[in-house]
C-alpha cells in the first residue's frame, strides 16, 4: 500500500470521526422538539416555563421556538397551548367548556370579603393589608387572606419601601390559570364589568371615577410593571 493510500484512508477515518462527533451535538428536528414539548405539557399538572422545558431537552434544542410552533399547530383544535403568566399549559378550548361542565366540582364558596380582597389585589397589586382595608373601607381579617393564600390565589410580593417595610400581596399564576387569563392585563375593565351587571352604571362617589373622567377604563387596569410579579 502506497503512502498516498494510507493518507487517504487516515483522512477518511478522521472525516467519519468528525461527522460522528458533530451528530452528537446536532439538535433534533423541530418536529421532534415539538413532540418533546407536547409530552411535557401534557404530563405536567402545572404550567411549565420555557426554561424548565429547555433544561430537560437535548443540547441544541430551542424550547421557545418549539412551543411557538406547537401553539400554532394546536390553533382551532379541541385543546390549545396557552400562556399562563410566564409559563405554558395545554388547556381545553374555551368554546368547548360546556362539554366539561359535568366534570366541574365546586369545593368551596368564597365569602364576600374574600372576593373583594381578591379583586382589590388583582387590580391594584402589589397591595399591603392596610391598602386593601383602605379601599374596602373595613378591616380585613387574617383568615380571609390566609384562605386565599391556601388556595394559592394570593402570595407574598415585595415589601413596600415605606416605614415598617410592610409585606405586599399579589395574585399567583394559579389565579391566572383558574380564570383563564394570560396576565392580569386581561382582567375586565369598567365597561365590561358594568355590561355584565357586576357594577352599577353610576357608582357612588369616591369608589370609581365617573363617566366624565377621561380614560375611566384605565382606572382598573393593572400597572405596566405588574407582570414582573410573576418570577420564575
Amino acid at each position: 500500500m502506497s503512502s498516498d493510500d494510507i493518507d487517504d484512508d487516515a483522512t477518511e477515518r478522521l472525516e467519519e470521526a468528525a461527522a460522528q462527533e458533530e451528530s452528537l451535538f446536532q439538535a433534533p428536528p423541530l418536529a421532534e422538539q415539538e413532540r418533546m414539548v407536547e409530552a411535557m405539557l401534557f404530563a405536567s399538572s402545572e404550567p411549565l416555563s420555557t426554561r424548565a422545558m429547555q433544561d430537560r431537552m437535548p443540547h441544541g434544542c430551542d424550547a421557545a421556538e418549539a412551543v411557538f410552533s406547537l401553539r400554532k399547530r394546536y390553533e382551532g383544535r379541541g385543546v390549545n397551548v396557552v400562556r399562563v403568566g410566564d409559563a405554558w399549559a395545554i388547556r381545553t378550548a374555551p368554546d368547548l367548556s360546556f362539554l366539561m361542565s359535568r366534570e366541574q366540582v365546586e369545593t368551596r364558596k368564597l365569602s364576600r370579603a374574600a372576593i373583594e380582597t381578591l379583586a382589590i389585589v388583582a387590580y391594584h397589586q402589589p397591595c399591603t393589608r392596610a391598602e386593601i382595608e383602605e379601599i374596602r373601607g373595613v378591616s380585613v381579617s387574617r383568615g380571609t387572606i390566609d384562605q386565599l393564600m391556601e388556595m394559592e390565589w394570593l402570595r407574598f410580593g415585595r415589601r413596600k419601601m415605606t416605614p415598617g417595610r410592610p409585606v405586599t400581596y399579589v395574585v399567583t399564576q394559579g389565579f391566572l390559570d383558574h380564570f383563564g387569563l394570560e396576565t392580569t392585563r386581561d382582567l375586565p375593565g369598567l365597561k365590561e364589568l358594568r355590561a355584565a351587571g357586576l357594577l352599577d352604571s353610576r357608582p357612588p362617589p369616591g369608589s370609581f371615577p365617573g363617566p366624565e373622567d377621561a380614560g375611566e377604563d384605565d382606572a382598573m387596569d393593572p400597572p405596566e410593571d405588574q407582570e414582573d410579579m410573576f418570577g420564575p
